[in-house]
């Protein structure tokens, strides 16, 4: 019998949450704000996302604001804040990163966080490709015990850095290497074939174009999680 490989869908909403799981999908990453890369959802989505589908499969993007990486200690502390709660809640996982301003792994914000995660799953997200050296900040991770780097290999789009995953995933020992950044199901196959242990996607389309908007309202519509596209990611990567 086939066997799907593990697919993680980015999503904003408990009806996300929902779509994604049922489509087949392995894991969430639960945010908001995708069109800034996503930001620390609140705690009354995280319930409520936690409550609408297995808990162990929600990942919590623990990002405080947009604008890079780097973070002044009150920053961290409220990250620190934010991770405990989210865990405290069931979540399964946080998704974490953080660099120092010279480009590097900042391994003492890593660590305090690290901390406050317990026993939950510590994911480092794509923050590790905008380092000066992703490869450098790769090996750190590795060595620190992270469970889990989202990265693209240091590329715009995840398929573009497929060479550089290839060689993170060779030696990332007990680490999960998980593609991310611009991923399409058409782009699965070769990800998965490079080695790679999982691909993570946002599955996005648009929804709620009739609805009125207008000065301080912002754009008219809002993301939604496409089934079908979710369906699509896991028909691709079934082996």
């Amino acid at each position: 019998m086939s066997a799907a490989r593990p697919v993680e869908i980015a999503v904003q909403d408990p009806a996300g949450a929902r779509v994604a799981m049922g489509a087949g999908a392995t894991r969430l990453e639960l945010c908001q704000a995708l069109e800034v890369g996503g930001l620390t959802p609140s705690l009354g989505l995280l319930e409520a996302a936690l409550a609408a589908t297995e808990p162990s499969a929600v990942n919590v993007l623990v990002r405080p604001r947009a604008g890079g990486f780097v973070y002044d200690a009150e920053e961290v502390a409220l990250a620190g804040a934010d991770i405990r709660a989210c865990v405290e809640r069931g979540a399964g996982g946080v998704v974490v990163g953080a660099l120092t301003a010279t480009g590097g792994l900042d391994i003492e914000t890593l660590r305090r966080w690290r901390d406050a995660a317990g026993a939950a799953t510590l994911v480092f997200h794509r923050a590790i490709d905008a380092a000066a050296d992703p490869n450098a900040v790769f090996d750190m991770l590795v060595a620190e015990g992270v469970d889990r780097v989202l990265t693209s290999g240091g590329a715009s789009r995840a398929i573009d850095g497929v060479t550089t995953l290839g060689a993170f995933a060779a030696r990332s020992g007990d680490v999960e290497v998980m593609a991310g950044g611009g991923v399409t199901p058409a782009d699965i196959p070769a990800l998965f074939s490079v080695g790679v242990h999982a691909v993570h996607l946002s599955a996005r389309a648009r929804a709620g174009h009739e609805a009125p908007s207008g000065p301080g309202g912002g754009s008219s519509g809002h993301d939604v999680t496409d089934v079908a596209v979710v369906r699509e990611a896991v028909a691709a990567a079934t082996r």
